[in-house]
């Protein structure tokens, strides 16, 4: 790739009158731009970002920070933000922090460098420490879930209902006559899993059913972790008719065991999940799971990140959006 060096030296025009020929500022000739604008583009001219950045103050990159590269969850997000980060001529810098806290800190310390624009953060776990960290970065910040604790008052923010998510999921499968229903969530320590273990409890107390933390199963949001867990769950002899996980991937691990068993679905055991990835569509039989809107997550999410890039707006926002029930084949009628 040429320099405005290398375009002086073949031309006979000096760098600066190059320079001003390729920036469109400044005096140059129009005979002079015609001849370095065609030299230019023969030799494959592109102006040195990080320069450009420095002029600018603007990167144009923004950092995506997920949890878990490997969860489908993520991948319609992604494709939201990076839809309107490219129709706005910005480019998306993904992270991945392997739910650990010490690399989502690591992510916000780099900030600092102002390397990107602006951050996604796509964590499950917006605990106070991140939270005050990203707060006092020199650049702005959306979070993809509700967090109202101490150093949020100015932080922007995306979300879905996630106690109503679960909620409507466990409702249908009561509605369909469970009543020994399984929850396979994901672990405490991390905000959506209390949330969705919430939604659950709620669920069956709305419904005249007791909550018993014998049916509640702690998988780790992967297949190869429901599988695990399940099988963990089978061992302790209880009847069920129904599961409701927490995520398609722990959903789909808790079918694998079900067949292993002999188990028929929906005939022994319905199931329903949270996320409706488009692999609920290749399963045998087809995953019922409630879609947590992620395209929506991301547009929406970049959206917000870009008005405080470029200076819109100096107020929070928050955008709720609402989960719904897609049901499909995996949940009939108890007994049924």
């Amino acid at each position: 790739m040429s320099t405005i060096y290398d375009i002086a030296e073949e031309t006979g025009f000096s760098p600066s009158t190059v320079a001003r020929a390729l920036s469109g500022k400044g005096y140059c000739s129009e005979k002079a731009r015609e001849i370095i604008q065609q030299a230019a583009k023969r030799m494959d001219y592109a102006p040195v970002q990080a320069a450009k950045a420095l002029k600018n103050k603007y990167t144009k990159k923004v950092m995506f920070c997920i949890p878990d590269i490997y969860n489908p969850y993520y991948f319609s997000m992604i494709e939201g933000a990076n839809r309107v980060l490219e129709s706005h001529g910005y480019y998306m810098v993904l992270a991945h922090s392997e739910h650990s806290k010490s690399r989502e800190m690591g992510f916000v310390k780099v900030l600092r460098e102002r390397i990107v624009d602006g951050i996604i953060f796509g964590s499950f776990d917006f605990y106070p420490g991140l939270v005050s960290a990203v707060k006092s970065a020199p650049v702005p910040a959306v979070l993809t879930a509700l967090y109202e604790g101490a150093g949020a008052e100015n932080l922007d923010c995306v979300y879905v209902d996630q106690i109503k998510a679960v909620y409507i999921a466990a409702a249908e499968l009561i509605r369909l006559g469970h009543r020994d229903i399984v929850f396979l969530g994901g672990t405490p320590r991390e905000l959506t899993g209390r949330e969705r273990q919430a939604g659950f409890r709620q669920a069956m107390e709305d419904n005249g059913l007791a909550f018993d933390p014998e049916m509640t199963v702690v998988g780790d949001f992967t297949r190869a972790g429901g599988e695990e867990a399940f099988r963990g769950f089978l061992k302790r002899g209880r009847p069920f008719t129904a599961v409701v996980a927490c995520n398609d991937l722990m959903a789909f691990g808790c079918m694998n065991v079900c067949r292993d068993m002999g188990l028929r679905i929906p005939g022994d055991v319905s199931v329903v999940s949270l996320d409706n990835t488009d692999f609920c569509c290749c399963s045998v039989p087809m995953l019922s799971s409630v879609d947590m809107m992620q395209f929506q997550l991301g547009s929406n999410a970049a959206q917000l990140l870009l008005e405080r890039i470029e200076g819109k707006r100096d107020y929070k926002k928050a955008i709720a959006l609402e989960p719904v029930l897609v049901m499909r084949d995996s949940a009939a009628k108890a007994g049924k």
